[in-house]
């Protein structure tokens, strides 16, 4: 470590050192960018990028064409993954390179090709990363990431890496580390270090420290440049020049020779296509030193002229061609041939072009340096000096005996056949007796495995999850057990919504007889008599309870009336309730007109008296209100006398033509008078400013008789109308627009068909299962046969009436497994419908690959539900195209199935009838509105308090983006707003010649309008866009930017510590009735601290000395309920023992009553003032009273055991509550049971509470910034903001999160789905299993091409469909070679198991490999002979290989320079054990050879014009081949054994041997061929990173084994406690899920043995968690 100079910052060097090690292994390894594009802006550091490309394995440095075709490739990975970018290179950053003068030119080179052959934004003006400057781009800009190097060249540069990273993460930038970068079709993935508060306030105690060590460390480089350059030219002067020889340099005459030979490699390079220079041949003698020096000062020069070409403008240069300045191969093989060569093979000739080219050249050098004379072009060489040195390998050679035999091994089968026979007819064929050619001989199949710890024969896939709980089971322990599991699940159900359950009753055609049933039989038997007065005495009885019901309507009226009298808007709120609850329209009518009356006697009282100083409006909307009501929805009833009160009414707001135009003849007193009353506003501008959250939206009138709870939109309507045909539909709609009933309607549907259709629910997370399942047992009950369920779950962990059920909730990953297990296909055949919900995660990081599977193999009718898709269209395309396959499919196999049956030779499965029900539709349905609106706020902290400013939509937008991309889809504005932007517009262009035409009060859609409507509102937003975009069209783009600058908020003041202002924040919306509000984090550990936060604040501001002791006055009225009931009870005691029924309807309020007494009680809320608590005990009070039939004394019991039970319990207490993915489903449970009840009103969480969970509230807030907040997850979460039916509008607050990123936020569209990467080689194993053994092999093989064909990558994508089809022959090549599959494509061997593990691709084929070589028999040997026992070796050793097979968790490659001490875990996994290596060098070997022969098969489908030329930049080094050089066909030799790689790569020296090393990077192979060496079945020993440096695996699973402490993995092993628990539950239950074909073999018992101690860690419970429904859905 270099520090001399810097002694006196050595100690601040190596803190700074320690503290971003100490947070790499912390880095969270992910897809960098996800769907949307705009919002995805990230900047690179340039010097970043240039060392990790110089540092890349293949790449041998001095080939500059080859280095910038790395970081062109380094850059198309980002931006085919839909990054926006720029790159920055600091003056400073250049004074790391004086030790490197070869690199100076090189980086000079680079910014200018960027900048002259890219559209990259590339910025050159900042001095350094602690410059003003770059703090202000910072703030302007908000990158969203910064890819840096965690290691440069030297220590210097690392340290300037390390400042850029601190500085970054204390300017709130989230760090992504260069290295170690892996892409798949549209993933880019990468180490992501964030910003957190450790981080922010290390930078804010040590700024002076930062700033005082960079400078020094800047200066120590400026004296390193002074010394590098007198290194070089101090001796050049001329006496020394022209001495002969001189001890640090070339002589002048050898450096007269060296020129010439540089500028024939010129010449060379200026007439060689790439083709040729492919083919050179790889030189490896290396420059002697006095060349290298010459070099050195060659390249000094070379960066002095490119640094300065903007002084040098008159020189006209084309810098196409300045990422090919340097060929250093190339000069060398020229340098080698006239040193050693020339002088013994006969002189070969360089052809005419190239030696006019080379002879232009050297004169124009000897004009250059006219001085003394240099000499002429030839001889080449008048020295002998050598400037190689010499070596006994003198060029490389390709050793073609390694490489693997060129040709597939022949396989036939129908699937094969029809799916790549015509592509297999132009690839080569090994003949049958070809080695490599397996034998038939046929192992036993997978159907005989063996699950190890149940030991007995299972028949596929599905069985790895096992119910621990016997549904049929008769033991009354386990019955009492089912009960009280129903009973909560229903519960659960109810909290979620109130919603009444339905009877379902399955439709069947009785006989009209038996119709009456019993109470036909009682009827015959009773006399005509006694049937009369029964009659009379019920209608009697009826005529009561109607007097009874009137009066009670009176008295309600008549205390609502009274009521507006004395509080108008308590009253107008106890009116409103009475509206909802009222089915009569006359009735609604008088009381809407009753409402209008005192609304108007209000205004008239509130102008005489307050009003004539300031008028409070909110009668006057109010007044409105009522009016839009009565004249859109009673029009009807209304009469002339209405329309006479009603236009009097406008009149007196000062509305005169609107009142004229309801009543011409309406006349009112003086115009000074009515001055006094009149609001002062045109009425379209009060209506859209005031009035805008109350505005009507167009609905339908008319009832739908399918719903009986609404009245239906079209678009709802539509839905129905696709269920009821058997249809299937994408469905796109916002939020909470309601899209999900339709589901229900569907499962109702299926439910009442029979007995045996079948609902399939799937869900992205298994998080979601419970509350789906719960809501399903709550709206449904059903009487089934025996053995039947009404609802089933499965989840990874976890089966639950999974073939017996009728609805099935899902997840994505299990019910592919469903899908394609073989056996199982005569339950597929009973699905009816199968329903996705949040299918744009089809186009997400995680899981993509089973919707896209699941979508193509299903052949019912399926609904696909998303709010955030752009591209609806294109996937309701695609899956038409799907339906269409499926339409003819069936149309075959239908007339297959009928000829067979005829000819009585039917051995197909029986068809199920439904298929020729359904319909082949795909209907796409959109909805474009929320129900209500959304309004965005920005808090900021200003004076030590919290300050709240609206924040306009279009604030988010700039002109380029509305230039380029228009306004997004979803950017919907209020009214309000809508007003404003006009407003902004017409300030800022005073001569605007439309303003009058879009003045609200002239506006088409608006004038002398009484009820404006929303959509008149949605019409004013359209051409006000409309407008704003025509003015960038027509050149007033600065008035466009002044408009946008008028309408963004000021720029925000922060606090010090924005964090302790949080519990402020909760405080201040509390006091201006914002909540329930859920307050978003991104991290686990800071949603805890949060709500404690604001706990502590509640008990700091409650009065210590003065305890309120005292109950809630609601407390105190369920109190008083409970007294009168009890009073009742004993009044009417004798009438209770003649009606047993109304005697348990009272016994069960009594209880409930007194059941949530004593929950309350439980949480001590009685004893906080309500002051000091944010508990809604009100809204609990209400659902108590509802008699709804549940106790909510049951959440509390279900967690006081839990590891948070305590610390949630006693934040419940203050209505406060937390919500993560670390937590017990119960726990979580807990909380959004509480929250939609009611009682608590503040939840901080984390993102998984937004993927679909219901807990909607008033206002949602971001609360902190993090990577993961992109627009995708704003949408997710805001969408919770509004509850439907209960808020007007939802709020949306961002706190502490920049400026720059908000807008991103929102001006960012909806991701387009794109289709993954679909295929892999255990997936194409498993559709073989599929195809050979399915119970129908008809409807197996069409299910298996469905997928095949039908990816939606390749949807419309012919090439892509010919990659995806090599790609499925190698993997059939794999798979017959290892012994899977025979020659006709038949499972063989161990099929079975390796398609079982198909989610650790490639751990499981590894694990089978080493099974098969008798590995693990080798090391689970007993401590004595029959014994099973087992030494702690044998454990730890066995622990050791799973742990790489199956717990593989990298660190960054730095991390392990650490010198941090552990306590208790080893951190850093050891090698495998030598055996184990050793055998998988062996499997990775074989896969290679296979792997690289495939690809050297497949090279002759590149496209040679685009891999001869670069990726980004397109800068082609294509042309005519040099023929007549004799030279050039001696010196570009090596044609052989570069067929398979990128002719850039083969530069370097590289060949197609070089793909067998598993080190070497993807880029190295054909870049249009679709295929990668990613695909390649491989598991690294040892992984490097693109620098070639080891990524050493974290150690967690063998340490957990060892300590047995989650505290140890967060301390030692640097993990999340959150992620270290699910990672070790992941593997345990893969332990769990091995199957092994022989239970006597050692391997089980050992794995038994792991995994009793796995199922025992902490906070797990596994058993447990297995034995309830609930328990493994969470």
């Amino acid at each position: 470590m270099d520090l001399a100079g810097l002694k006196d910052h050595a100690g601040f060097f190596r803190k700074m050192t320690k503290l971003i090690l100490n947070e790499m292994p912390k880095a969270g390894y992910s897809s960098i960018l996800n769907d949307f594009v705009e919002s995805n802006f990230f900047v690179i550091d340039g010097d970043s990028l240039l060392v990790t490309c110089l540092c890349v394995k293949s790449f041998k440095w001095g080939q500059n064409l080859h280095f910038f075709y790395l970081v062109e490739w380094y850059l198309v990975d980002l931006m085919s993954n839909g990054g926006q970018f720029a790159i920055v290179f600091f003056k400073d950053a250049e004074y790391a390179y004086f030790d490197f003068p070869e690199l100076l030119s090189l980086r000079t080179a680079l910014i200018l090709h960027l900048q002259h052959n890219t559209n990259i934004d590339v910025q050159t003006e900042f001095s350094g990363c602690l410059s003003q400057d770059w703090k202000l781009y910072l703030e302007q800009h908000y990158p969203y990431f910064l890819i840096v190097s965690e290691e440069g060249l030297s220590d210097l540069q690392t340290y300037l890496f390390n400042f850029l990273i601190i500085h970054s993460w204390g300017m709130k930038v989230n760090v992504v580390l260069s290295s170690g970068h892996e892409s798949d079709t549209l993933r880019l993935y990468a180490h992501t270090m964030e910003s957190t508060d450790r981080n922010q306030t290390f930078s804010k105690e040590n700024e002076t420290v930062i700033q005082s060590a960079y400078k020094s460390l800047i200066q120590h480089l400026e004296e390193r440049r002074i010394l590098a350059l007198a290194l070089h030219f101090e001796h050049l002067k001329w006496n020394d020049m022209m001495e002969e020889v001189h001890s640090n340099c070339l002589s002048l005459q050898e450096v007269e020779d060296f020129c010439r030979l540089r500028c024939l490699c010129v010449a060379f390079q200026l007439h060689l296509p790439l083709s040729q220079r492919a083919c050179s041949r790889v030189i490896t003698y290396s420059w002697l030193w006095d060349s290298n020096y010459f070099l050195k000062m060659n390249k000094w020069c070379e960066h002095f002229i490119l640094s300065n070409l903007n002084v040098l403008g008159c020189w006209n240069l084309n810098l196409n061609h300045v990422s090919d300045l340097y060929d250093e191969q190339l000069l060398k093989n020229i340098a080698f041939y006239y040193e050693f060569e020339s002088t013994q093979e006969p002189h070969l000739n360089l052809g005419d072009s190239i030696r006019r080219d080379y002879e232009q050249l050297w004169n124009v050098v000897s004009h250059l340096v006219k001085e003394f004379d240099v000499g002429k072009c030839f001889p080449l060489r008048t020295t002998r000096r050598p400037f190689l040195g010499q070596k006994k390998s003198v060029i490389q050679e390709i050793s073609l005996e390694k490489m693997p035999s060129v040709g597939f091994v022949p396989m036939t089968s129908s699937v094969i056949d029809e799916f790549v026979g015509d592509m297999m007819k132009d690839l080569p064929i090994l003949k049958s007796d070809d080695p490599v050619v397996p034998s038939q001989f046929k192992e036993k199949t997978s159907d005989e495995l063996l699950h190890w710890h149940a030991q007995r024969l299972l028949s596929d896939d599905y069985d790895r999850i096992k119910c621990h709980i016997d549904e049929q089971s008769r033991d009354p322990h386990v019955l009492d057990f089912l009960k009280k599991s129903q009973d909560y699940q229903q519960f659960y159900g109810k909290s979620l919504e109130s919603i009444s359950t339905k009877v379902i009753v399955t439709e069947t055609t009785q006989p009209k007889e038996d119709s009456s049933g019993a109470s036909g039989k009682m009827l015959q038997n009773t006399k005509p008599s006694q049937i009369t007065k029964k009659k009379k005495k019920k209608k009697k009885s009826f005529l009561k309870e109607d007097q009874n019901k009137d009066q009670q309507k009176d008295d309600l009226l008549f205390s609502i009336e009274e009521e507006m009298k004395t509080n108008l808007h308590s009253g107008i709120r106890k009116l409103e309730e009475y509206l909802t609850s009222c089915a009569s329209n006359s009735v609604k009518f008088g009381v809407e007109m009753s409402g209008l009356i005192a609304c108007f006697k209000a205004w008239k009282e509130h102008c005489r008296g307050e009003g004539k100083i300031s008028k409070d409006l909110s009668i006057a909307v109010q007044m409105m209100k009522r009016i839009h009501s009565l004249l859109e929805r009673y029009p009807e009833i209304l009469e002339a006398e209405h329309h006479q009160y009603i236009a009097k009414c406008l009149k007196y707001l000062g509305f005169n033509d609107l009142a004229n135009s309801l009543d011409p003849t309406l006349m009112i007193g003086d115009d000074k008078k009515k001055k006094k009353y009149s609001i002062d506003i045109g009425p379209a501008r009060f209506q859209l400013q005031y009035m805008g959250h109350y505005l009507i939206r167009d609905e339908r009138k008319n009832p739908d008789p399918r719903i009986q709870d609404f009245i239906p939109n079209t678009w709802q309507r539509e839905l129905l109308d696709v269920v009821d045909k058997n249809e299937s539909a994408v469905i796109v709609a916002p939020v909470s627009a309601g899209k999900t009933y339709a589901s229900y309607y569907c499962m109702e549907k299926v439910l009442r068909e029979s007995d045996d259709g079948v609902v399939v629910y799937i869900v992205p997370a298994k998080s979601l299962v419970g509350q789906v399942a719960a809501t399903v047992e709550n709206r449904f009950t059903k009487t089934l046969p025996a053995g039947r369920t009404l609802c089933g779950a499965f989840t990874r962990d976890y089966c639950h009436n999974v073939l017996n059920c009728q609805v099935l909730i899902t997840v994505p990953e299990c019910f592919e497994i469903l899908l394609l297990a073989p056996h199982r296909q005569k339950w597929v055949e009973r699905i009816r419908y199968v329903i996705f919900d949040e299918v744009h995660y089809l186009g997400r990081e995680v899981g993509a690959k089973f919707w896209e599977l699941l979508l193509v193999i299903i052949r019912c009718p399926f609904l696909v539900l998303s709010a955030t898709i752009s591209n609806p269209t294109l996937l309701t395309e695609w899956l038409q195209s799907v339906k269409q396959y499926w339409k003819q499919a069936d149309k075959i196999m239908e007339e297959k199935f009928i000829s067979e049956k005829q000819a009585d030779k039917c051995l197909n499965f029986p068809r199920d009838n439904s298929c020729k029900n359904q319909s082949y539709e795909v209907r796409l349905v959109l909805c474009e509105e929320r129900d209500n609106d959304l309004e965005k706020h920005i808090c900021s902290v200003k004076h030590d308090d919290v300050y709240f400013d609206h924040f306009h939509p279009c604030a988010a937008l700039t002109t380029d983006i509305i230039e380029k991309y228009g306004f997004p889809p979803d950017l919907i504005l209020t009214p309000q707003e809508s007003i404003q932007l006009y407003d902004t517009m017409a300030h800022v262009w005073e001569a605007w010649p439309r303003a009058q035409e879009l003045c609200p009060e002239e506006f088409i859609h608006f004038k002398n309008k009484i009820v404006i409507k929303k959509l008149d509102t949605r019409k004013y937003e359209e051409n006000l866009k409309a407008e704003l975009t025509n003015w960038i069209e027509n050149g007033k783009v600065k008035k466009v930017k002044r408009v946008l600058k008028n309408l963004s908020p000021d720029s925000l003041s922060s606090s010090e510590d924005m964090v302790k202002m949080f519990p402020l924040l909760v405080e201040k919306l509390r006091q201006m009735d914002k909540l329930p509000a859920i307050f978003f984090l991104f991290n686990n550990g800071d949603v805890e601290k949060r709500a404690g936060s604001v706990c502590t604040f509640l008990e700091k501001i409650e009065t210590k000395s003065h305890l309120h002791t005292e109950c809630h006055s609601d407390v105190f009225e369920i109190d008083e309920v409970f007294k009168k009931v009890k009073q009742m009870e004993k009044i009417q005691k004798r009438s209770i023992k003649k009606n047993p029924k109304r005697a348990e309807k009272l016994e069960r309020k009594l209880m409930y009553r007194a059941e949530y007494i004593h929950f309350l009680e439980n949480l001590k809320i009685l004893e906080i003032s309500e002051d000091h608590t944010y508990a809604d005990v009100k809204a609990l009070h209400t659902e108590v009273t509802r008699d709804k039939g549940s106790t909510l004394d049951r959440v509390l019991q279900r967690v006081r055991f839990t590891r948070n039970g305590k610390e949630l319990k006693a934040l419940a207490q203050r209505g406060i509550g937390y919500h993560h993915s670390g937590m017990y489903f119960k726990e979580k449970e807990f909380v959004e049971i509480l929250f939609v009840k009611g009682l608590i009103r503040v939840v901080t969480a984390t993102g998984t509470l937004a993927s679909g969970i219901h807990m909607p509230c008033k206002s949602v807030v971001f609360a902190q910034d993090s990577v993961y907040l992109d627009a995708l997850n704003y949408r997710q979460m805001s969408g919770r903001a509004g509850r439907r039916g209960q808020d007007l509008f939802g709020n949306v607050y961002f706190f502490d999160i920049p400026l720059p990123k908000i807008k991103r936020l929102l001006a960012s569209s909806v991701p387009e789905l794109r289709g993954q990467f679909p295929l892999s080689i255990t997936l194409v194993l498993r559709l073989m299993l599929l195809a050979s053994k399915g119970d129908d092999p008809e409807d197996a093989k069409a299910k298996v091409l469905s997928v095949l064909k039908h990816s939606l990558l390749s949807f419309k994508q012919p090439r892509v469909m010919d990659m995806l089809k090599l790609y499925f022959l190698f993997s059939l090549q794999f798979l017959v070679k290892e012994g899977y599959l025979d020659q006709e494509g038949n499972p063989m061997g161990f099929a079975g198991l390796v398609s079982h593990l198909h989610c650790h691709e490639p751990s499981n084929l590894v694990f089978v490999s080493f099974l098969v070589n008798g590995l693990f028999h080798d090391l689970c040997q007993p401590t004595s002979k029959g014994s099973k026992r087992f030494s702690q070796d044998v454990m730890e050793k066995l622990m050791l290989v799973l742990a790489h097979l199956f717990g593989r968790r990298y660190f960054p490659p730095k991390f392990q320079d650490t010198h941090f001490e552990f306590y208790q875990s080893k951190v850093f996994l050891d090698d495998l054990p030598e055996d184990f290596s050793d055998a998988l060098d062996e499997y990775n070997m074989k896969i290679m050879e296979d792997f690289t022969g495939f690809l050297r098969i497949v090279s002759k489908l590149a496209d040679m014009n685009q891999e001869y030329q670069l990726p980004l930049s397109k800068i082609k080094f294509t042309g005519k081949e040099c023929e007549d050089s004799q030279l050039v066909s001696h010196l570009m030799s090596c044609k052989e054994g570069r067929v398979a790689i990128s002719p850039f790569v083969c530069l370097s020296g590289n060949f197609d041997d070089d793909l067998l090393r598993l080190e070497t990077p993807n880029h190295i192979t054909l870049g249009t061929i679709g295929v990668n060496r990613s695909q390649a079945p491989v598991l690294l020993s040892q992984k490097f990173d693109n620098r070639g440096r080891k990524m050493p695996l974290n150690a967690y699973a063998l340490d957990f084994y060892k300590h047995g402490s989650l505290l140890g993995l967060v301390q030692d092993n640097r993990m999340n406690e959150g992620d270290a628990y699910y990672l070790l539950k992941d593997f345990a239950l893969t332990i769990k899920s091995i199957r092994l074909p022989s239970p006597t073999l050692p391997l089980v018992p050992v794995l038994t043995r792991l995994w009793h101690q796995f199922r025992l860690f902490p906070k797990s419970d596994l058993r447990a968690s297995s034995n309830c429904l609930h328990g493994t859905l969470a």
